[in-house]
This record gives C-alpha cells, sequence and structure tokens, in this order.
C-alpha cells in the first residue's frame, strides 16, 4: 500500500488540506478559509487532529504563501516573514504543526511546491529543470534546477522581478514593495487596481491581458537566460481563467528572446515549452503532498 501523507497548501484567500498518497490517491480534502493567523491555523489543526485519529498519516507537507524563512537551523525556521498579507508578518507555521504531530515535516512556498508536483507526476517528468509560475492573486514562480528548488540567501521570489514595460504603459503598479514588477503590473490584484473591475468582469480582448501577458513574457525571458529551465508551466485563477494569456506568451517571448543563444530551440518548441500544468488544479495540493513524500525520504 502507498504511503499516505497529510499536505496543506496555504494560500491568501484559502487554505486546502489533504490527505493522499498522491494525485490518483486523494483520501481526504477540506478547505480552510484564510483569516487571521491563529483562526487559520486552529482551523487547519482540526482538520489534520482528525486526520491523524481517524487514518493517521507519514508525514507532512506545507506548501505556503510567502514570503517564508527556509534555512534550516534559524530560529525562525518555517515562519512567514515580510509578507503583504495583513497580519501573517513573523508568523510561524512549520514548526507549530511539526511539533504538534511528530511527523516528519517539510515546508516551501507554494510554488515551489506545485513545481515539485509537477515534476514527480505531471508536466516536468523526466526533465531535471522546469520552472513553475502562477499568475493569480499575486505571481509567484517555483524554479526547479538538477530537481530542487533553487534556493540560495534565500528562496526565489521571481515574481518581484522588474521587466520592461508595455509600450506607453505608464501605471505605476500596484505591488505595495515594487510598484511595477511583474506581480504589480500581472496579478489578479493588479488587473482589479488598474481597470477598478474584477478580471472575470473584462471581455477576453482587454488591452490588459496584453499588459499581462508582456509582463509574464518578460519574466519567462529573463529565467530562459537566468536558471535556463527546460520548460515553464503558467498556472493560477488569472491564467487558467483567461485562456487568451498563454498564446500571447509564447508570441511574446519568441520576439523577446529574438533568436539569441538557446531561443531558437526554444522556439522551435514553444508550444511545449510554454505549457499549463499537467495536474491543473491539483498542483498545489499536491505539492503538498510532494514536499511531505520528501520530508519522509529524507527522515
Amino acid at each position: 500500500m502507498s504511503v499516505l501523507a497529510a499536505g496543506v497548501e496555504l494560500g491568501g484567500t484559502k487554505c486546502v488540506c489533504v490527505l493522499a498518497t498522491g494525485p490518483g490517491g486523494v483520501v481526504a480534502e477540506e478547505r480552510v478559509p484564510t483569516t487571521s493567523p491563529e483562526e487559520t491555523l486552529s482551523a487547519i489543526e482540526r482538520v489534520l487532529d482528525k486526520w491523524q485519529a481517524e487514518r493517521g498519516f507519514a508525514a507532512l507537507g506545507l506548501a505556503c504563501f510567502g514570503p517564508l524563512q527556509l534555512k534550516p537551523g534559524a530560529p525562525d525556521y518555517g515562519y512567514i516573514t515580510a509578507t503583504t498579507k495583513p497580519g501573517w508578518r513573523n508568523t510561524d507555521v512549520a514548526q507549530r504543526l511539526a511539533s504538534r504531530y511528530g511527523a516528519p515535516t517539510a515546508i516551501d512556498t507554494d510554488v515551489s511546491g506545485a513545481a515539485l508536483a509537477e515534476g514527480r507526476w505531471g508536466g516536468a517528468q523526466g526533465l531535471s529543470s522546469h520552472a513553475y509560475i502562477t499568475v493569480g492573486t499575486g505571481v509567484g514562480a517555483g524554479i526547479i534546477v538538477n530537481g530542487r528548488p533553487v534556493m540560495g540567501i534565500g528562496h526565489a521570489e521571481a515574481g518581484h522581478m522588474r521587466v520592461p514595460r508595455f509600450p506607453g504603459d505608464s501605471w505605476g503598479g500596484a505591488c505595495t514593495f515594487h510598484g511595477d514588477c511583474v506581480e504589480g503590473l500581472a496579478s489578479g490584484f493588479a488587473v482589479e487596481q488598474r481597470t477598478g473591475k474584477n478580471g472575470g468582469d473584462l471581455p477576453a480582448d482587454h488591452i490588459v491581458w496584453s499588459m499581462v501577458a508582456h509582463a509574464i513574457a518578460g519574466l519567462c525571458h529573463n529565467l530562459v537566460m537566468g536558471s535556463v529551465p527546460e520548460r515553464i508551466l503558467i498556472g493560477g485563477g488569472v491564467a487558467t481563467k483567461q485562456p487568451q494569456i498563454l498564446p500571447m506568451v509564447r508570441r511574446m517571448l519568441v520576439d523577446s528572446l529574438a533568436g539569441y543563444g538557446d531561443a531558437v530551440s526554444v522556439s522551435s518548441q514553444i508550444e511545449s515549452y510554454i505549457a499549463p500544468p499537467a495536474l491543473g488544479d491539483q498542483a498545489g495540493p499536491m505539492g503538498a503532498i510532494a514536499l511531505a513524500m520528501d520530508a519522509l525520504a529524507a527522515a
């Protein structure tokens, strides 16, 4: 029998708790709204307590919005740090839950988790390097090199890269830290701030979607030149609900690379190089399960 693991994808608006062996072996799933830290984590604990009593789980994975402290041995390891989400700065997530359940536990960003899941079960199987970009309320990127998320002074925050602006666009951007970084230009929040409307209320040919695609293509350009992924998967609510964005990103990326370096290789396979996640909406929750499986293997 496959190992049963528990995973929690902590998002800005909701948390998805899942008990599973993998994408084809989901035993239970529950959703918890993201409110205050104490209210949210207590609700997650009630779900995990029930599962531990009823079925048990061998490991726990936490795929969490960030930024996070991920340096092993740091006093605040597993804490959410300088987040833009009100009330969540300096919140202990990993240590609190690890001490409660006593199972091997791993934490990483939600996008790194999703990228790991796509590498294990989805659209990046067999690749040594790939990236997963989520375009939703915010913009984030999980960057995998040699099968592991990129780490250095911290984890990757590629959604906050600065990219060339859409021609003629002078809007200041919506990021409270950087203004017109990729997240400040292309996130669902940015679309709403720029237009005064929810993205779902805007037509597919609205100019804002070209602006979103332009910023995401700029992010992809930087990834191609910086971490040289073998594939880039793009998911998240904005990208999923606006299917016209991916074809625009493909065209804009080919134009932006302009034939330099590995651009010929990228351009010749652009339909598969820039692709939606094979796991679809499961990429996030399965990211938490992938982290749990890695924690168990390392125990």
